[in-house]
């Protein structure tokens, strides 16, 4: 009987993308080493994979790290997933380097890709397969397959879809290439690109359409940092909403508004800039899991969102605050 063939393998990954690399490679070949990205919080389901199979694990904190462990165990393939460093090309011309970047490239290279793909409303979203080259996001394609984004999609769940299909793939996808497939070209001239995000741009603005407002809550929710809104100095994180399709027509409009409460379903109706966005659940500062928003939000005179005024007012509190402590200091001199 033939023995199957098991070339050697690095892994970049980190985290259940990361993880559904490593199932899939372990299946088809064998990992001799995975690096994950240096103070990360701990992944106990992705340690002990690599601990049942015997696979070392480490923290890349130096490219040279990588460097060194390619002259030394001269691997088949590098495989990256889930690992946003960039790896210069003097290391690329050591080895065979293999990408998965969730998004339908040439379109969305860069960093945030599936957020960007729910939050600018695309249609679909999809993983590639792709060469490593110098240039970012633009080697050859060797696996690439679309999902539709569903109105009820949200981040969350298109990475479980996405990260199914690595899972499923990855491995097999390797292999080919090892053996010799080189892929398909991508277009350059239809490249378009992602900027990464900070959990700053998640803060809604009320005077958006309400579409523009529910993709932004589902395109960050957990793990990302999630849409989040302020009512006078507290912050709270939307972690569930939906538009209201039956609403009444509202001629007399403040964006933010809380126009509707019910305490005993546990939502709350906000006027956006066409429409209204029924808000279920909302996290607060104070709390480690989402609660119903008629808890938090008890007032249809209440307006969600930092005004002009409400900035205004912190400005002149801080210049109060801190003409005090001026005037403590003299004192104490």
């Amino acid at each position: 009987m033939t023995k199957r063939l098991e070339p050697d393998v690095v892994l970049l990954a980190d985290g259940p993308t990361g993880l559904a690399a490593l199932r899939s490679l372990a299946a088809q070949c064998r990992v001799a080493h995975v690096f994950r990205k240096p103070d990360q919080p701990e992944d106990n389901a992705f340690r002990a994979f690599a601990k049942d199979r015997d696979i070392p694990i480490s923290e890349l904190r130096e490219l040279n790290q990588l460097r060194n462990l390619i002259t030394d165990l001269r691997p088949a393939a590098v495989v990256i997933s889930s690992f946003d460093r960039i790896i210069p090309a003097q290391i690329l011309a050591l080895c065979r380097f293999i990408n998965v970047h969730y998004s339908l490239l040439p379109h969305y290279r860069g960093r945030a890709n599936v957020n960007w793909a729910l939050i600018n409303g695309e249609t679909a979203a999809g993983i590639s397969i792709h060469l490593v080259i110098p240039e970012l996001d633009g080697g050859n394609l060797l696996f690439q397959h679309a999902i539709p984004i569903g109105s009820s999609d949200t981040v969350t769940s298109l990475y479980d879809r996405l990260n199914a299909i690595q899972e499923r793939e990855l491995g097999g996808v390797v292999l080919r290439a090892i053996t010799g497939y080189q892929g398909v070209a991508q277009t350059p001239d239809q490249a378009s690109y992602g900027c990464a995000r900070v959990p700053e741009d998640g803060e809604i603005d009320w005077r958006q359409p309400t579409d523009v407002i529910d993709r932004l809550i589902r395109g960050l929710t957990p793990p990302f940092p999630g849409a989040f809104t302020h009512l006078d100095a507290q912050q709270l994180i939307i972690a569930g909403a939906s538009p209201r399709h039956d609403a009444p027509a509202y001629v007399g409009r403040v964006p933010g508004r809380i126009v509707g409460r019910s305490a005993a379903e546990g939502w709350v109706d906000v006027l956006t800039g066409d429409g209204v966005l029924r808000i279920f659940r909302i996290l607060t500062s104070n709390s480690e899991h989402p609660c119903a928003a008629a808890s938090v939000l008890g007032s249809t005179r209440a307006t969600l969102g930092l005004s002009r005024l409400d900035l205004l007012r912190r400005i002149v509190a801080l210049e109060d605050r801190l003409a005090s402590l001026e005037q403590v200091k003299c004192v104490q001199e």
